[in-house]
C-alpha cells in the first residue's frame, strides 16, 4: 500500500516560490490501477516523482508498506526503487543496446549473472507480446513496440509499483489501447499496482478502478472512476468529463438553460432519447456538444443540452432523463 500524507513541494525560482503541491493525501491500496489527472501544471509529474523519490517532498511523507520514503538514504532508497519502477511518455530506452540488452540492464546493474539476465528478459519479451524482437534495435521499432520493451524493462526486477507518466501520450489511439490492456493484464496476472500518471480522461475510464483529479497542486476530488465519470463535483473533474462543455455553453442563447448528461453504462435504447423526450414531453433541445460510445450494448459518454429557459420545462427536462437507469443529469449555470 502506497500512503501519501500532508504531502507539499516547493520549488524556488528567478520570480520567487512556486507550490507545485499542496497538502495532497491519497491511499493506493495493493493491486489498484490508479489514476491521478489534471490539466498541464496541475502537479502530475511532480507528484509521481516524489512518489519514487525522484523529488524529495518539501514537507510530508510517502509510506510504501509502512516504510517512510523520505527517510531513507540514497542507497536505501537505490534498493526500494527496484519495487518501484517507472515508465515514461519518451520510452527512454538504450538506443545503441538490443531490446534484449535494454531488458537486462536493471538486472546487471542489480549484479544479476548475465545467463540468469538473459533468461529473464526473454520471459518479459514473452510477457509483452515481442519474444521476435531480442535482437531488435529500438529504432527499428514503432512506437507501441518499444513502450512494450520499456514496460518489459521495468518489470525484471519485479516491482510491486509500476508508475506510468504519461506513458500513452506520444502514441494513437489504437496503439493506446493495446499498450493499456497490456497493463491491465500486468496488473491482473502479476498482481502489481499501478498508478497511471494522464491528461487524459479516456484513459483513466478505460483502466483505472480509482483516480485522484489535481488542479493546481491540490486534490480536488477523489474516489471510485465510475463515481466520479458519473456525478462529478468539483469544476476540474467537470471539465475533464466533458472537455468541450465550457466552450459549448458560451454558445448557446443566453435565454437558453443547460444541461449535462452523463451515460454510465446506460442500455441502448431503440430509439434517440433526445428525440423520444421531444415527442413526450415537447421539449425541444439543442444538442451543443457530445461525446457517446456504445460497447456492448450500453452507452458511455457525456452529453451538453440546451433547453428553452422555462423552470417547469427544465425540471421536466431533468426528471425525464435522470429517470433512465445509469444516467446522470444536472443543470450547469457555470458559464465561465
Amino acid at each position: 500500500m502506497i500512503e501519501i500524507k500532508n504531502l507539499s513541494k516547493t520549488f524556488r525560482t528567478n520570480d520567487g516560490l512556486v507550490e507545485a503541491l499542496r497538502n495532497v493525501n491519497i491511499t493506493i491500496q495493493d493491486g489498484d490501477i490508479y489514476g491521478i489527472i489534471g490539466m498541464s501544471g496541475a502537479g502530475k509529474s511532480t507528484l509521481v516523482r516524489c512518489i519514487n523519490m525522484l523529488e524529495r517532498p518539501t514537507s510530508g511523507q510517502v509510506l510504501l508498506d509502512g516504510q517512510d520514503m523520505g527517510a531513507l538514504s540514497e542507497k536505501e532508497l537505490r534498493y526500494v526503487r527496484r519495487n518501484v519502477t517507472m515508465i515514461f511518455q519518451g520510452f527512454n530506452l538504450l538506443m545503441q543496446r538490443t531490446c534484449l540488452g535494454n531488458i537486462c540492464f536493471p538486472l546487471e546493474l542489480s549484479g544479476v549473472k548475465k545467463a540468469d539476465a538473459k533468461k529473464r528478459a526473454i520471459e518479459l519479451l514473452e510477457i509483452v507480446g515481442l519474444p521476435d524482437k531480442a535482437n531488435a534495435y529500438p529504432a527499428q521499432l514503432s512506437g507501441g513496440q518499444q513502450q512494450r520493451i520499456a514496460i518489459a524493462r521495468a518489470l525484471a526486477t519485479n516491482p510491486k509499483v509500476l508508475l506510468c507518466d504519461e506513458a500513452t501520450s506520444a502514441l494513437d489511439p489504437k496503439t493506446t489501447h493495446s499498450i493499456l490492456e497490456l497493463i491491465r493484464d500486468i496488473n491482473q496476472k502479476l498482481g502489481i499496482t499501478v498508478i497511471i500518471i494522464t491528461h487524459q480522461m479516456s484513459v483513466v475510464e478505460e483502466i483505472c478502478n480509482r483516480v485522484a483529479i489535481l488542479d493546481d497542486g491540490t486534490v480536488v476530488e477523489e474516489g471510485a472512476v465510475s463515481n466520479i465519470f458519473s456525478n462529478p463535483q468539483s469544476m476540474a473533474a467537470k471539465r475533464l468529463v466533458f472537455p468541450d462543455g465550457t466552450d459549448a455553453m458560451q454558445d448557446y442563447s443566453k435565454d437558453g438553460r443547460c444541461i449535462r448528461i452523463v451515460f454510465n453504462g446506460a442500455a441502448a435504447a431503440g430509439s434517440p432519447l433526445i428525440s423520444k423526450m421531444a415527442i413526450e414531453k415537447q421539449v425541444v433541445a439543442n444538442i451543443l456538444a457530445a461525446s457517446t460510445k456504445t460497447i456492448g450494448g450500453k452507452v458511455y459518454g457525456n452529453m451538453l443540452l440546451s433547453v428553452p429557459n422555462d423552470e417547469k420545462k427544465l425540471q421536466e427536462t431533468l426528471a425525464y432523463l435522470g429517470a433512465v437507469p445509469d444516467v446522470f443529469t444536472e443543470e450547469v449555470v457555470d458559464r465561465d
